[in-house]
């Protein structure tokens, strides 16, 4: 699991089967494996105002737009937009006047967000099929960067928050949610494509992360909001066995979603 391609293929692939089985593994009604369950991760979208139900397939693990100070006429970039969950709240805020893209790796994704889409009648919405190391925007073009729980599964986080910072225009700024660690994870999880599609293996740890934030020259970095993940113990048993199920539960280790924003330095 130490080829970019790879990781971007797994990644790929479990999202694809995630949307078109119109069912998230995220979520208990899945059809997917029942022994992947990434509840936990997720946060109630119902009462966001601009919620579209059809969008939200449960892949987060925050509300990004919640601390991203969007205002109307902003525009607005989602990177791993998925079915454009996030993507409609924010134009919920930015108004007819403002402009809101998703990119997303997954055809699949991009196929069911500009499903949405039509169904809403939106035309200052976009969605884009593009890599997140390699964004297919210009210099200087977003006063907003929101991102749910896909920076960590990014192979090359240098590259995509150096993107980031190339995107927005200065003194714009960015708000993401993701997970995070504190503490060594277990091998059996580290190596399971499954737990990084999830992720879970593909997180850095917590320093390790604000360091990429700052090296990326971004200032005022500040975590807004972070929440411990407690994984259940069904879904630790499918990649652990007994002896390391009693290391893991001795580890230490924490895993938590954290919303973070940073200020591009003008």
């Amino acid at each position: 699991m130490n080829n970019d391609t790879e990781l971007k293929n797994i990644v790929q692939k479990k999202y694809a089967e995630i949307v078109t089985q119109k069912s998230s593994c995220c979520s208990p009604s899945s059809d997917c494996n029942p022994e992947i369950d990434y509840s936990a991760f997720s946060l109630d979208y119902t009462q966001m105002e601009g919620y579209v139900e059809e969008a939200d397939l449960q892949l987060g693990c925050g509300i990004p737009t919640e601390f991203a100070n969007i205002k109307e006429g902003d525009t607005v970039v989602d990177l791993g937009s998925g079915a454009g969950n996030d993507v409609f709240v924010a134009r919920r805020i930015t108004g007819k006047t403002g402009r809101v893209i998703g990119i997303d790796m997954t055809p699949e994704m991009i196929e069911k967000a500009n499903l949405n889409k039509a169904k809403l009648g939106f035309e200052n919405v976009e969605f884009r099929l593009g890599d997140i190391e390699d964004l297919p925007l210009d210099d200087k073009m977003s006063d907003v960067v929101v991102s749910n729980c896909v920076l960590n599964l990014v192979p090359d986080k240098n590259k995509a928050f150096s993107e980031i910072y190339r995107i927005l225009k200065p003194g714009a700024h960015f708000c993401v949610s993701d997970i995070v660690l504190e503490g060594d994870i277990p091998a059996g999880l580290k190596k399971s494509a499954e737990m990084y599609a999830g992720c879970v293996s593909g997180a850095l740890q917590k320093n390790d992360y604000i360091d990429i934030i700052h090296k990326a020259s971004f200032i005022n970095v500040e975590i807004k909001k972070s929440r411990e993940i407690i994984l259940p113990d069904d879904l630790l048993k499918s990649y652990l066995d007994d002896i390391q199920m009693k290391n893991f539960q001795m580890s230490g280790l924490g895993i938590y979603s954290i919303t973070v924003v940073a200020i591009k330095n003008s």
